[in-house]
């Protein structure tokens, strides 16, 4: 690029920095865990570009957010979701100041560790992972781990601290009223992301170290708790008058109004403030909207059947792969499709039972189902 038109854009994007809030992460504080060498696009700007252009991101499109093999092509899928909570944070963002390219890379990112069949499929993974390794898995925790030390081969992504640090921190379903960031090194953050595999309580407590990951925080929780009601209603799991009343009336009963009354709220009390803020009305409405899509969503997502079919998909795939490793069965999938296309860094540094919960957590709903029935008919 010509020298001219270089400086004038590094005027224009300085000029922007500039303008954030006080409170805002420049793109001059970007921490990475390897050396990187920068071109005309601002570091988080890459960060984007590194998520979205790997075949991580595009695995999105067939991960479960709620409901899985639903015959109603309107039902949110994980990529739908990341693209709201996206387009929310953003929202959030430019009306505090913050830096949107940081929210956009953490939002479209932060749920890269979701397994096949969601929430479902993590639950079953954990259970694997701490009967056969002693460690928890959590999709959280995962998506960094994917991220350092998965993508790209097993180079990993080379994401910004801050982003990881965003994906870590990100669990939608920890809610509260207010959001203060907390400052780290990468030795801190480090030391936090390896006791999530020992401590299920250290999930609970995270904090993000921006407030732009405290914005993808919440915005996460904005994202999903309207939208799974009109998918929910959408397929017939209840009526939207089932809603409560004392819900209704604070929040709304559809996913417009649920979006749009949360968000000027947040804007009204965290506006020009180090952290983020609900009011207690809004805030106390969330936790009882949270709770009536558990009772009535998210516990009957799938049916006492499909669970233990599901359970039994991971565990025979599981005790498949881990034998097709050891016996070093190169025609089989988990070499195909997973170990053949990772370095001898990640090969020879993972443990053979983690390198087949990995393959098994990368999976899309259709791959896992359609390998689980492959299983069956052999």
């Amino acid at each position: 690029m010509k020298k001219e038109i270089q400086e004038a854009i590094d005027k224009q994007l300085q000029k922007r920095q500039d303008s954030l809030s006080e409170y805002a992460c420049r793109d001059k504080d970007v921490i990475r865990f390897k050396p990187f060498e920068d071109d005309y696009r601002p570091p988080f700007w890459h960060d984007i570009d590194r998520i979205i252009y790997n075949l991580s991101y595009t695995r999105y499109s067939d991960k479960t957010q709620v409901f899985s093999f639903r015959d109603n092509d309107h039902i949110s899928k994980r990529m739908t979701h990341v693209q709201l909570v996206s387009k929310v944070a953003r929202t959030l963002g430019r009306m505090l100041n913050l830096n949107e390219d940081l929210i956009e890379a953490a939002a479209l990112g932060h749920d890269i560790g979701h397994t096949p069949l969601g929430h479902l499929g993590e639950a079953i993974l954990n259970e694997i992972s701490q009967r056969e390794l002693g460690e928890i898995f959590a999709h959280n925790v995962q998506g960094v781990r994917t991220y350092m030390y998965i993508d790209r081969g097993g180079d990993g992504s080379n994401l910004s601290l801050q982003v990881l640090d965003a994906v870590l921190c990100h669990n939608g379903e920890m809610v509260s009223g207010e959001y203060h960031p907390k400052v780290k090194t990468k030795e801190e953050f480090l030391k936090e992301y390896q006791a999530c595999y020992t401590d299920k309580s250290i999930t609970k407590k995270l904090i993000p170290m921006t407030l732009e990951g405290c914005v993808v925080r919440i915005s996460d929780i904005i994202a999903y708790i309207g939208r799974d009601i009109e998918d929910a209603i959408m397929i017939g799991v209840f009526s939207r008058e089932q809603i409560p009343n004392k819900i209704r009336r604070v929040l709304g009963d559809n996913n417009h109004d649920i979006i749009g009354t949360i968000m000027n709220d947040i804007i009204e009390n965290s506006y020009g403030k180090p952290y983020i803020k609900m009011s207690k009305e809004i805030y106390e409405a969330i936790v009882a909207l949270k709770q009536f899509n558990y009772d009535n969503i998210y516990s009957k997502a799938n049916t006492e059947e499909e669970v233990a079919y599901y359970k039994k998909g991971f565990n025979s795939l599981f005790d498949k792969y881990l034998k097709d490793i050891e016996y070093n069965n190169e025609d089989s999938d988990i070499y195909v499709d997973f170990i053949s296309k990772q370095n001898a860094e990640y090969l020879n540094n993972t443990n053979h039972k983690r390198i087949v919960i990995d393959f098994l957590a990368g999976m899309t709903d259709d791959y896992f189902i359609s390998h689980y029935n492959k299983l069956l008919n052999e």
